[in-house]
């Protein structure tokens, strides 16, 4: 197999990777054991850091001066280890975000951490992260870098990151929401999407727009959901949102996926209609923005809807129309453990015409090739990188699989990180993938846990590819 210049690898908290052509091997024992050797294919591990022990979910790794500079939103702790150490300063802290500098690889430096909301699991910490420049914000100090991140479920917080290793508070949400999740942040017109959960909406993830170009002084635009979900409706509650990705103002659509491991829908948006319709959240005006809808079974979730525009088709080269396709490729989170759900993976939607996408190809990871199903934790997909970089961009995703619970010294899920050539997104390849190895304090998952009130579904997702050439980021 020809060697790649790029490639991930995944550990508890950050893990920083780059090129390797080690073999593939899998184990054929019924669970997997402490001490397996690590899984890769093209891949290899160039450097670690642990986090301080505490559960990652999301890094957004930030091109900072002439620093490259690693954010990592947190899980809440675990009964055992709610407040782990900051051996910067020797304090007990909950969960929040860790910033790393991974300008070296193979050398990363801790620099600080930010504390979260007091609870365990999903119950605390602050999950996400997205990062701008002030240069590139309308109304932003050109000199500053600001951090967007949740806290915890509670609500949304600005920090002035400037100086990385002393993060500064400068704006948060007022009042308390239901929950959060992953919002999206527009650098360079300052619109964000906050995956919120405001009093009074029937389901606790929903849509806040804010303008967010004067990092200091965001001003709330409007809520947003599907018809269903608003307050004072009545009849089924649609599923509730996960997060959104946009194009912005040139690409002037925005990709919401709705539900996570069921009951999926992957809704497009016109940007403009969505900034400046009525917005009053009634039926009617909830329904003026959207462009195009994908209903998906009750079996499988949206929780990643990551949009490939203008994809030239090699094959459609010579047809006289349909040559560029629109695609959009949803990811679903696997949730229980030990294959006690339907899977859930990577499918290719052609959204070329958007009142009527279509499904044209999945990616999947077989069972069969490493008897995934008996080896405990959760089998099946769960988030896709957000990458447009010229290397990647409509050639090549990363998609984690999850496989095993695994240390260090905190809970998290053991992953497989999976390739996927989709310069034909009709047939994808997997050209590589990567598993750690287990250690004296993988922390075992199995048929006798099989529901969603799991213990931690961190280091399941692989967000940040890049920006640094060779290497990809992932918790």
């Amino acid at each position: 197999m020809r060697p790649f210049r790029f490639s991930s690898m995944m550990q508890v908290g950050l893990a920083l990777c780059a090129a390797a052509f080690a073999p593939m091997t899998v184990s054929s024992a019924a669970e997997q054991k402490i001490g397996t050797p690590p899984e890769a294919m093209n891949m290899r591990l160039v450097g670690y850091d642990d986090l301080q022990g505490r559960s990652a979910y999301q890094p957004t790794i930030h091109h900072q001066g002439n620093r490259y500079i690693a954010y990592i939103g947190h899980h809440g702790g675990t009964p055992e280890i709610p407040k782990p150490v900051n051996r910067l300063t020797g304090q007990a802290e909950f969960n929040g975000t860790s910033i790393v500098d991974v300008t070296d690889p193979a050398h990363p430096r801790y620099l600080a951490h930010i504390p979260g909301t007091p609870g365990n699991y999903e119950d605390g910490g602050a999950q996400m992260t997205r990062v701008c420049d002030g240069r590139a914000l309308p109304k932003g100090d050109p000199n500053n870098t600001y951090l967007l991140r949740v806290f915890g479920g509670k609500g949304h917080q600005i920090y002035d990151v400037t100086d990385p290793a002393k993060p500064a508070l400068i704006w948060q949400r007022e009042g308390e929401l239901n929950d959060t999740h992953k919002s999206w942040w527009e650098c360079d017109t300052g619109i964000a999407y906050l995956v919120s959960g405001v009093p009074g909406w029937r389901v606790n993830r929903m849509t806040e727009v804010y303008d967010m170009s004067d990092p200091s002084h965001p001003v709330k635009i409007r809520d947003f959901g599907l018809p269903g979900q608003q307050p004072g409706a009545t009849g089924p509650v649609p599923e509730q949102l996960h997060g959104m990705i946009s194009l912005g103002r040139e690409g002037n659509r925005i990709y919401f996926g709705y539900g996570t491991n069921k009951n999926g829908v992957m809704q497009i948006v016109d940007r403009d209609k969505l900034l400046h319709g009525p917005r009053e959240p009634t039926a009617e005006n909830l329904l003026y923005p959207e462009v195009g809808r994908l209903t998906m079974t009750p079996f499988n979730g949206a929780h990643t809807t990551f949009p490939m525009p203008k994809m030239p088709i090699a094959e459609f080269a010579k047809d006289s129309l349909g040559t560029e396709r629109d695609i959009v490729m949803i990811v679903d989170e696997q949730i229980r453990n030990a294959c006690q759900e339907p899977r859930q993976m990577a499918w290719f939607v052609d959204v070329t015409i958007e009142a009527h996408p279509m499904i044209i190809s999945n990616f999947q990871v077989s069972e069969a090739s490493g008897d995934f199903c008996s080896r405990g934790g959760r089998f099946g997909t769960h988030a896709s990188n957000e990458s447009w970089l010229r290397f990647f961009t409509r050639k090549s995703c990363f998609s984690a699989t999850s496989m095993l619970a695994f240390g260090p010294s905190t809970y998290a899920i053991r992953i497989i990180l999976r390739k996927s050539d989709i310069l034909f997104p009709r047939s994808p390849k997997q050209p590589t993938n990567a598993a750690p190895r287990s250690t004296v304090k993988t922390i075992a998952r199995s048929r006798s846990r099989p529901t969603t009130s799991r213990p931690m579904i961190a280091a399941m997702s692989t967000w940040s590819i890049g920006p640094t050439p060779g290497c990809t980021y992932s918790n």
